[in-house]
């Protein structure tokens, strides 16, 4: 088990890629503290964990990443309920309006940034004290592939996860020397509730099919597949494990190779 006895806090749980990560880091042994500004979200989470068997301590925190307050009162609550935290996956996420930039209502960019930048980075600030005291961790940034292939009306929340992009490389050098590695998953397409309802609500409106538009998107991925969220959450379980023990700084592209670093 790649997280076996570990601490770990999941942001943005919810259907999709946060909950597979919390289901992930169960499977691999973790105790895991999951936060989401809806309760229900959480207890969706539980279930689903249990119903795959597993008896991990889980602690449910509802929480807004936007209020420092309330990211503080999460890590508070993990280190009380178990005493450490060795990971923390930063998942959490508002997409904000797609619109064309020339038409962008920029309270929607500054909501994503609230969000994605500097909610992100709170909690992590709150959480880097006790992994120094501890002696080391990891910290895991759920980035995109929208920062390294602009994708049409998508600028706003591109912005917001450029600038954490920006952010964890600093925090990958600096933090270096505490034994805190700090990485970042760049997320592609992910096939799952999000994308699903995506192209569902096309179809409804008149668009080509679910399986048209899977088919086109999926022609432009050399593995001519839309990755499954969950095979997205184990490379970021990676990022968290000990496997990854001489790994900071990296920026793990995770899309079938629809983009290809050079």
């Amino acid at each position: 088990m790649l997280l076996k006895d570990k601490v770990v806090i999941v942001s943005g749980i919810g259907p999709g890629l946060g909950q597979e990560l919390a289901l992930e880091a169960a499977r691999q042994g973790a105790k895991v503290a999951m936060c989401a500004r809806t309760p229900a979200k959480l207890d969706d989470a539980e279930k689903l964990i249990r119903e795959a068997g597993l008896s991990n301590e889980l602690l449910k925190v509802p929480t807004d990443i936007s209020s420092r307050e309330q990211c503080a009162a999460l890590v508070a609550a993990t280190v009380e309920r178990f005493g450490r935290i060795d990971v923390l996956f930063n998942s959490a996420y508002v997409p904000g309006a797609f619109t064309p930039i020339a038409e962008a209502d920029l309270g929607s960019w500054r909501e994503a940034m609230d969000v994605n930048f500097f909610g992100t980075m709170g909690l992590t600030l709150e959480a880097v004290p006790h992994m120094r005291k501890q002696g080391g961790g990891a910290v895991v940034m759920i980035n995109t592939m929208v920062t390294r292939k602009p994708m049409p009306s998508q600028a706003g929340y591109g912005a917001s996860k450029a600038a954490l992009a920006n952010a964890t490389s600093h925090l990958a050098l600096e933090l270096g020397p505490d034994n805190i590695r700090v990485n970042s998953a760049f997320m592609g397409w992910m096939w799952g509730p999000s994308v699903e309802g995506y192209f569902k609500m096309a179809e409804e409106g008149g668009g080509p099919t679910v399986e048209q538009q899977k088919a086109a998107v999926a022609a432009n991925i050399p593995l001519r597949r839309i990755p499954d969220d969950a095979d997205c959450a184990k490379a970021a379980i990676f990022l968290g494990s000990d496997y990854a023990h001489a790994v900071t700084g990296a920026a793990l592209d995770v899309n079938g190779g629809e983009y290809l670093p050079h």
